[in-house]
């Protein structure tokens, strides 16, 4: 078994949240930034840093990847390939600012992530073309405490 298992595991656990801007709470709803940090804390223990408020749009008026650099500061980038466990980083439009976030829960011939998504819930997806192409950047979570 994988090291991101237990990523795969918690965030599993979440499927069914409802959608909810800015939450974290399973079960009562979560964004895809909120479903990260509850992952996190199932696994990890204490959030590293407290997210500030933040609007539906993520910083695209500024051009601010403001997603990319919080990534930057608590995951590690992906030495390769993404696998299981890992976050994948997204930019929904090509002259937008990354601004969504999914853990991949399954690699191989076909992939899935689990992300909070807009008017939805927390899912598991296919990882289709059209999010690989979306893809722009892959994290590692720390190792896990034993």
């Amino acid at each position: 078994m994988s090291r991101g298992h237990v990523f795969v595991a918690a965030a599993r656990g979440w499927i069914g949240t409802p959608y909810r801007h800015q939450g974290s709470v399973r079960g009562a709803g979560t964004d895809c930034l909120g479903l990260l940090r509850g992952v996190w804390r199932e696994v990890l223990g204490a959030e590293p840093e407290e997210v500030p408020a933040y609007t539906p749009d993520w910083s695209e008026p500024q051009r601010d990847e403001r997603l990319w650099r919080a990534a930057l500061r608590h995951l590690h980038p992906c030495p390769g390939a993404p696998e299981p466990g890992d976050v994948l980083l997204f930019r929904m439009r090509a002259d937008a600012v990354a601004k969504h976030l999914g853990i991949l829960s399954q690699d191989g011939t076909a992939p899935r992530f689990i992300h909070a998504y807009s008017g939805h819930a927390v899912v598991e997806s296919p990882l289709s073309g059209p999010w690989r192409r979306r893809i722009v950047a892959a994290f590692r979570f720390p190792d896990p405490i034993s």
